[in-house]
């Protein structure tokens, strides 16, 4: 069984003792230009006295870069005395795909968000997450991934938890989401969460927050301070950072069914005809799609299928059949 089984991945760091440390992740990984080479994944530890602990992961996607950002900033800030409790920081999870600005791996292609609980025996990735799922998850009481579009998505900048059985620990999910103070706070609709880091958080009872902070594979000064500011914040809320709340407003979504997406059904040139955060009715043009093989053809029209506002888009000129278009997320008043 893969639960009894040692990870390859060894830490330089010791996750008990107290103050703070700098190290890796060690992942043994023979390749053509090093036999004995190891993948080297950044971490640090702060730790003062007994206290909840928080895990902070950036780059689950490695195009994803304000969770590397904010990270590498607290990484380099906190200290011991301002804390009480453990937190625990990895800017880029999935190093390989962040180091080669990818979603996936360039080793395996492993999307590290797809592979929970992964495999002490598997892939490159799915090694990592078998770390994460067997070594890092059962330390943490808070657990923050820092996302965002990547290359291929923009969104407006939100917070998000999910719909769970357990009610108690979902109302600790949502009550951290707000607290997290993005402009936007997203009960989100997972197409398919089978996998996810997320999913596997939640079912070990942790308090999960993940967050969709812009896109088009960089960050903005905007979005870099709302990850920083939420990281912070999330630190508060938890008990573990001595510090006031930044509290800023944050207008509450929710995407309620599949309603919400809208999938390309063709190939072609993209014409997004709602701006990001715009408010949107039910049958009006959201896109169209025009055909780039050849002139004087009618392009396609996509509706929205509900009123709401435009939470997503496809980020690229171009697009395919298949990708996700356009998110359509309503308002809760």
């Amino acid at each position: 069984m893969n639960e009894n089984r040692p990870s390859p991945i060894t830490s330089t760091v010791d996750f008990q003792a107290e103050g703070k440390a700098h190290g890796f992740l060690k992942l043994p990984y023979s390749h053509d230009e090093s036999a004995w080479s190891n993948i080297m994944i950044p971490i640090t530890v702060v730790k003062n006295g007994e206290g909840p602990t928080a895990l902070l992961t950036g780059a689950n996607h490695g195009d994803e870069y304000e969770g590397p950002v904010a990270l590498h900033r607290l990484a380099q800030e906190l200290e011991p005395t301002h804390i009480t409790g453990t937190v625990i920081i990895v800017p880029a999870m999935n190093y390989p795909a962040f180091k080669a600005g990818t979603r996936t791996s360039p080793i395996d292609k492993g999307n590290m968000n797809r592979l929970f609980p992964g495999r002490p025996d598997g892939s490159v990735t799915e090694k990592i997450a078998d770390y994460f799922q067997r070594f890092l998850l059962p330390l943490a009481d808070y657990v923050v991934d820092i996302h965002a579009g990547g290359k291929t998505l923009d969104f407006v900048p939100f917070a998000a938890a999910h719909i769970l059985r357990n009610k108690e620990q979902q109302g600790r999910c949502h009550a951290a989401m707000e607290a997290f103070g993005a402009p936007y706070s997203m009960v989100l609709l997972e197409m398919d969460a089978v996998g996810m880091y997320d999913t596997a958080a939640e079912e070990m009872g942790k308090v999960f927050v993940s967050t969709e902070l812009g896109g088009g594979g960089s960050s903005t000064a905007r979005s870099n301070a709302i990850a920083w500011r939420g990281v912070r914040n999330i630190l508060v809320h938890a008990g573990i950072l001595l510090d006031e709340m930044d509290g800023h407003d944050s207008i509450r979504l929710d995407m309620p069914d599949a309603a919400c997406f809208i999938t390309s059904e063709s190939n072609g040139l993209f014409e997004i005809c709602v701006d990001l955060g715009e408010a949107v009715e039910e049958g009006q043009l959201i896109a169209r799609i025009h055909d780039a093989e050849r002139t004087g053809t009618a392009p396609t029209e996509y509706r929205a299928k509900r009123s709401g506002i435009l939470a997503a888009r496809h980020f690229p000129g171009q697009i395919k059949i298949g990708d996700s278009l356009a998110v359509i997320a309503e308002i809760v008043e």
